[in-house]
């Protein structure tokens, strides 16, 4: 079940906004798609990065992945438990399978990202092409 206290991203990111700071991470879908999460390559501290611009690689059993970012920020934290433990993506996507932590630029940005009925849709509308 996706949650419903966070924004998505049509490249299947999520976000969660506490003040200026965005959590994001992969969907439920996303892990499932890419399988077993054997890899992560983590954004450095302090990089600024734009919205729709690529923030980390995945690498799964199946394949290697482009994590995109669904807003524009600089990066404040990165979840280093995924250098270690990669799988954690695959077991808690929404919760400690987080990537990183913008403080973000423009959180006007977050009405362009799906709420969780908009995401659910969407991917029932991806399923049916």
């Amino acid at each position: 079940m996706n949650p419903d206290d966070i924004r998505y991203h049509r490249e299947h990111a999520w976000v969660r906004v506490e003040g200026k700071r965005a959590t994001i991470g992969i969907t439920d879908f996303a892990q499932q798609q890419l399988g077993d999460i054997v890899y992560v390559d983590l954004p450095e501290l302090e990089t600024e990065i734009d919205a729709d611009s690529e923030l980390s690689e995945i690498e799964s059993t199946k394949a290697t992945s482009p994590v995109i970012c669904p807003v524009t920020g600089t990066i404040v934290e990165v979840n280093e438990d995924l250098a270690e433990s990669p799988e954690i993506i695959n077991e808690d996507p929404y919760g400690n399978g987080w990537l990183a932590v913008l403080e973000m630029s423009d959180a006007s940005e977050m009405n362009d990202l799906m709420t969780r009925d908009e995401y659910e849709k969407f991917l029932k509308e991806e399923e049916e092409k």
